[in-house]
């Protein structure tokens, strides 16, 4: 048995409670008084104290183990929160998720003890209590353990009955030279998980010897069936000191006590009593009668701890009284079994086509045919959506990190700013949120650094002194809005037009032609920043270029509104998965393609007259809005035909990417029609990037898909 099998576990329940964490620290910075916050800053703490204690991570386990004392304290209105310990409680959020970081990495928690981090806390809470009486006390807990251990005998090993297998391996380990040692353990009384901390002991002795037998049995112990100590009878090479300094290295261990046996009389008095006891045993066996016998000797460790049982029963019986789940109703389950599943689905509607394709194909009216397609066609549309929902994820797990960010960065920034948030409860594909952090974060330190003012501009201006930055999201169809607006500066339009002429980018000449809209997308640029001075939280034009690229990849687009001194709002639009997706089936020169229905204003019949000229490129009016016109034959390296298109119409599928539009001329409409995205992979090169990927018909026929983002 390794603890490391529990690796991912413990990663994901850490990073749960420390998102708990920094979600009540927020709240308790705020509400100093809330006793409800306090509650359940402590309970984290010392969830994550246990768990790392049980990993065997002895530097995360002491971090918050002086945090939880803390918090004991102030439960008990001992001592108060203050600003200062509200900073170090973050600095100790902070080295935690380090912990947590260099765990996931490496599988150890490395080598930083953080010692001025917990000698502030430590003088945090002398300073509380007047003169420190946490030290004071430990003593006493420590006589109440001792206490406890000799009501038990330190000598319990002595009671160990060995069999006959057992008895021999012991002789065998005394004629090798090994010795022979009987030893208690005593664990704190503080300690949640008795049974993973003596999984550790044996361990941690197993690396020195043999544990021959102990009592309670090693079933047992492994169930949590006893009290807070445990015997052995263990063989090594090693000195007794050796062992005990080894069991002492695990946490939560209180003491150990024990000697080297004397292997005669011990296993002498072993086989004499195991006689007695076995006659006893039998003597009993004859005068109850069978199902008595059989009550009777159900596990005997009963009496380690009748109460706590007893007690833990009755308090899993009242819980659904209580109106409470008994079991949590959630799963884990790994992304790449749901890849799998989501792929089976995927060949299913390529199946489903298949026949739909068939079907129509035949001259026949078969109606048990196309009842039948009709049923499948609803199972693979179910199961679909319930595929979706199950990778769909809550954009929760990705925002929940950012309210603490700001705070952060108000301090750094020497700036007061709230981050106020909504819709965090908007719903992704796994796939989507899990790329989506980045951006995101991009956009809010953005926000937090070039577009808020100081607090004394503020103030001139006629603001309050504390900025605003929201981060909005809702659902629209099948696409997921984000919104980062911030009441700031807005974007200074002419600074970033002179920077760019600055950076030779365009002559002066050109610049004065831009349009505001296309000097704001300079700022997507890579290595462009209009920051005068360079900081750790900015400025170094790395930024925006990675939000664009980021979310472009994602098959979405981001688009800016400003207002110079009001503020300036960056507009995220994402679709809801990457895997399956309704789509426009369009002929371009006998060859299919799909266009996300998402990316789609309207389909409009254009008579070719309607086509004008503007700036040499070709324009068309529709309902008051000029819309440029693309044409896809040149765009996808098709040949113009002479003669080829006599028609006076052309069929234009106008797109839109946030406020742009743009017409693609088509040759032809085939229908709406659901679509599995397929990866290129390096199977096509395509340098424009307008391929975003393709399908497979229902025909066999491979349709590539079209990227409105990139074509507009």
């Amino acid at each position: 048995m390794d603890v490391n099998q529990y690796l991912e576990i413990f990663l994901d329940e850490t990073a749960e409670h420390l998102q708990n964490l920094s979600d009540q620290l927020m709240i308790l910075e705020n509400e100093p008084e809330n006793e409800d916050t306090i509650n359940e800053i402590f309970r984290a703490a010392h969830s994550l104290k246990g768990m790392a204690g049980t990993m065997g991570y002895k530097r995360m386990q002491n971090l918050t183990h002086d945090m939880e004392n803390v918090f004991t304290e102030i439960r008990a209105g001992n001592m108060k929160v203050t600003s200062r310990l509200i900073d170090v409680l973050f600095q100790t959020l902070d080295a935690l998720e380090e912990y947590k970081d260099t765990i996931q990495a490496t599988s150890d928690e490395g080598t930083n003890d953080n010692a001025a981090i917990i000698k502030e806390l430590q003088t945090i809470l002398d300073e509380g209590l007047g003169k420190a009486p946490a030290k004071e006390d430990a003593p006493a807990e420590k006589s109440q353990g001792e206490e406890k251990s000799e009501e038990g005998g330190d000598k319990k090993w002595e009671e160990i009955k060995l069999n006959e297998e057992q008895i021999n391996a012991v002789r065998e380990a005394d004629e090798k030279g090994l010795n022979v040692f009987g030893c208690t353990v005593t664990i704190q009384d503080s300690c949640v998980l008795k049974a993973a901390r003596a999984f550790l002991v044996f361990k941690a002795i197993e690396d020195l010897g043999e544990v021959i037998e102990s009592l309670p049995s090693s079933q047992d112990i492994e169930d949590e069936k006893f009290d807070f100590d445990f015997c052995m009878i263990v063989t090594s090479g090693e000195d007794f000191d050796k062992v005990e300094e080894a069991v002492l290295s695990v946490s939560e261990i209180e003491k150990v006590t024990g000697e080297k046996l004397d292997i005669n009389s011990f296993l002498n008095r072993d086989s004499e009593g195991g006689k007695e006891e076995e006659k006893k045993a039998e003597s009993k066996e004859d005068k109850e009668e069978d199902e008595k016998s059989i009550e009777e000797t159900k596990p005997a460790v009963a009496a380690a701890s009748p109460a706590p049982a007893a007690g833990a029963n009755q308090q899993q019986a009242k819980k659904p009284g209580a109106g409470k789940p008994v079991v949590n109703r959630t799963v884990r389950v790994d992304i790449e079994k749901l890849d799998v599943l989501m792929n089976l689905v995927s060949e299913l509607i390529i199946a489903k086509n298949s026949i739909v394709s068939v079907a129509s194909g035949d001259n026949t009216n078969n109606s048990a045919l196309n009842e039948q397609i009709g049923y499948l066609e609803n199972v693979t549309t179910n199961l679909h959506e319930s595929i979706m929902k199950v990778r769909m994820v809550p954009i929760e797990t990705v925002v929940n990190r950012f309210p603490k960010m700001v705070r952060d960065l108000s301090k750094k920034l020497n700036k007061k700013m709230n981050l106020y948030m909504s819709g965090e409860d908007t719903e992704l594909d796994r796939t989507v949120v899990d790329e989506l952090g980045d951006p995101l974060m991009h956009l809010l330190r953005n926000s937090a650094d070039h577009g808020l003012e100081t607090a004394e501009i503020r103030l001139q201006r006629g603001k309050p002194e504390a900025g605003s930055i929201f981060l909005d999201a809702y659902q629209e169809g099948n696409n997921v809005h984000i919104e980062v607006r911030d009441d700031g500066n807005g974007i200074d339009v002419e600074a970033v037009r002179q920077k760019a002429i600055e950076r030779g980018t365009v002559t002066p000449e050109q610049a004065a032609l831009l349009s505001d809209k296309e000097v704001i997308d300079m700022l997507f640029q890579p290595s462009f920043s209009t920051a005068k001075v360079v900081t750790d939280v900015s400025g170094r034009g790395v930024g925006l270029d990675v939000v664009k690229s980021k979310i472009e990849a994602l098959g979405g687009d981001v688009t800016v509104k400003t207002k110079l001194g009001e503020g300036t709002t960056f507009s995220v639009r994402l679709p809801l998965t990457l895997a399956i997706i309704q789509a426009l089936m369009v002929v371009v020169s006998d060859e299919k393609y799909a266009i996300a229905l998402g990316s789609i204003d309207t389909i409009e019949s254009v008579n070719k007259s309607d086509v004008k000229y503007v700036e040499a490129k070709e324009v068309i009016t529709l309902r008051e809005n000029v819309i440029p016109i693309i044409r896809l034959r040149p765009v996808l390296g098709i040949e113009e035909e002479e003669g080829s298109d006599t028609r006076e119409d052309m069929i234009v599928v106008v797109v839109k990417k946030g406020d742009q539009l743009a017409g693609l001329v088509v040759d032809d409409l085939i229908g709406q029609q659901e679509v599995v995205i397929k990866s290129l992979g390096k199977y096509i090169n395509c340098s424009s990037r307008v391929i975003s990927g393709a399908t497979i018909l229902g025909d066999g026929e491979v349709a590539l898909i079209l990227d409105a983002n990139i074509l507009i």
